[in-house]
C-alpha cells in the first residue's frame, strides 16, 4: 500500500497537481485498505489523510493499520473545514470527474482550489494489477466456476429467470463470495437476444439457450464469466450460432498475448463472426478489463488501440444476438502474462445440455 501511494504521488506531480482528492470505493481501497462505501482520500505531495464519519472511524483505522495515512472523523457539517486543513491553500487538486456528482463537485467551490478531472489517471494506477490482486481474482473465479458446476444440478424446466439468479447468488455466497461481483443476467429464450437482459418471470422451456453470466467476489476483487447452456435439445440454427461464438472466443484467445492491441483482439473474434454472416449480430465490444471493479481498463473493441501488457486483466466474451429468436456469449476472464495468458476459468466451453 505504501508502494501505491508514492506511485499515486508520481503521477500527480508528472501531471502538475498539488494534491488529489479521491472519493469512489475502488480507488480508496486500492490505495488504503479500507472498504467501506463513504470515505474520501486527500493525498499532498507529503500528506496523506481518509476523511470517514463516525459509522467507519473504527473499520478504517484496523484497516490503515501502520500504512502513512492519518484517519480522520469528520461530520458532514465539517468536512469542507477539515478539506481545506489539508489541501494547500492554492493550486491544482485532481478529482475522480467520473465517479463525483455535480452536487459534490460545486461543494468544493468555497475552497478557491483549480479542480482538474483526474479519473483516468486514478484508475491507471490499476491497469498492472500484482500478485496480490491475481491470487484474490483467481479465487473469486475459483468460487464461481463451483457455483455454475453445482448450478447445473439444479436448473430444470419451468425455473423462473428470478429463480435461477436467485440460486446463482446463494450458490455464490455458500461458496465464499463477499458478494455478487455484479447482478447476475440469466436470460432464457427470446430473451438471450438482449445481451444485458434482467432476469424476469419468464420460466425456463425446453430448447431454450439461456445465457448466464455473473462473477463471484474475494478480498474485493471481482471475477467475471459467462456461459450459454440449453434447456432440452437446441435447434440446429441455435447449435450453429453457439459453434461460431465457442470458435469466435477460440481465436480470440488464441491470439490473446502481450503486445496486442484491445482492436486487434477484437478484430480476430469479430472478422470470425463476420465471414459467418452475424457481424452485424455482436454489438459490443470484446472485453473489458476487470479487478476491483467489474468492468475496468482496458478494452478490446473496435476503437481500442492500447497494446496490452503482462498482468493486465481482460475478459473475452464474444456474443450474437437474434432479436426475438435467441442469444449465445461466451465469456472468459483472463491475465496477460509475459507470454501469453491465464485463463481464470476452468468451465467447460462445450455446450451444455440440460
Amino acid at each position: 500500500m505504501n508502494e501505491r501511494i508514492t506511485r499515486l504521488r508520481g503521477t500527480m506531480q508528472a501531471d502538475g497537481l498539488d494534491a488529489v482528492l479521491l472519493s469512489s470505493q475502488p480507488s480508496i481501497r486500492y490505495l488504503t485498505a479500507f472498504s467501506g462505501e463513504d470515505a474520501t482520500l486527500i493525498v499532498t505531495g507529503s500528506n496523506a489523510a481518509l476523511l470517514v464519519d463516525s459509522r467507519y472511524t473504527t473499520q478504517a483505522v484496523g484497516a490503515i493499520c501502520d500504512r502513512p495515512i492519518e484517519v480522520i472523523e469528520i461530520t458532514r457539517a465539517n468536512f469542507l473545514d477539515a478539506a481545506r486543513a489539508l489541501l494547500p491553500g492554492s493550486g491544482r487538486i485532481g478529482f475522480e470527474d467520473e465517479r463525483m456528482t455535480v452536487a459534490q463537485r460545486l461543494g468544493y467551490d468555497s475552497l478557491a482550489l483549480e479542480f482538474v478531472p483526474w479519473s483516468k489517471a486514478c484508475d491507471r494506477l490499476r491497469l498492472i494489477k500484482e500478485a496480490g490482486e491475481i491470487g484474490a481474482l483467481r479465487q473469486a473465479q475459483a468460487m464461481a466456476d463451483r457455483a455454475f458446476a453445482e448450478l447445473l444440478g439444479v436448473l430444470r424446466p419451468g425455473m423462473s429467470e428470478k429463480r435461477v439468479a436467485a440460486e446463482l447468488n446463494y450458490l455464490c455466497g455458500k461458496l465464499g463470495s463477499e458478494e455478487p461481483a455484479f447482478t447476475p443476467i440469466v436470460a432464457s429464450g427470446q430473451n438471450s437476444a438482449m445481451c444485458h437482459a434482467s432476469p424476469r418471470d419468464r420460466l425456463l422451456q425446453d430448447g431454450d439457450l439461456v445465457v448466464l453470466d455473473f462473477g463471484c467476489t474475494w478480498h474485493g476483487y471481482r471475477s467475471d464469466m459467462t456461459r450459454t447452456v440449453a434447456i432440452g435439445q437446441p435447434s440446429e440454427p441455435a447449435r450453429q450460432v453457439y459453434d461460431i461464438v465457442r470458435e469466435a472466443q477460440h481465436r480470440a484467445l488464441d491470439a490473446l498475448r502481450p503486445g496486442v492491441t484491445g482492436r486487434e483482439l477484437d478484430a480476430v473474434a469479430r472478422g470470425f463472426i463476420a465471414q459467418r454472416g452475424y457481424g452485424e449480430q455482436f454489438g459490443h465490444g470484446l472485453g473489458h478489463g476487470f479487478g476491483l471493479q467489474v468492468h475496468e481498463a482496458p478494452t478490446a473493441s473496435a476503437s481500442s488501440e492500447e497494446r496490452l501488457q503482462a498482468g493486465m486483466t481482460i475478459t473475452i466474451e464474444p456474443g450474437v444476438y437474434l432479436p426475438g429468436q435467441l442469444g449465445v456469449r461466451i465469456e472468459d476472464c483472463c491475465v496477460l502474462t509475459e507470454t501469453g495468458h491465464e485463463n481464470l476459468v476452468g468451465a467447460t466451453r462445450e455446450l451444455l445440455v440440460i
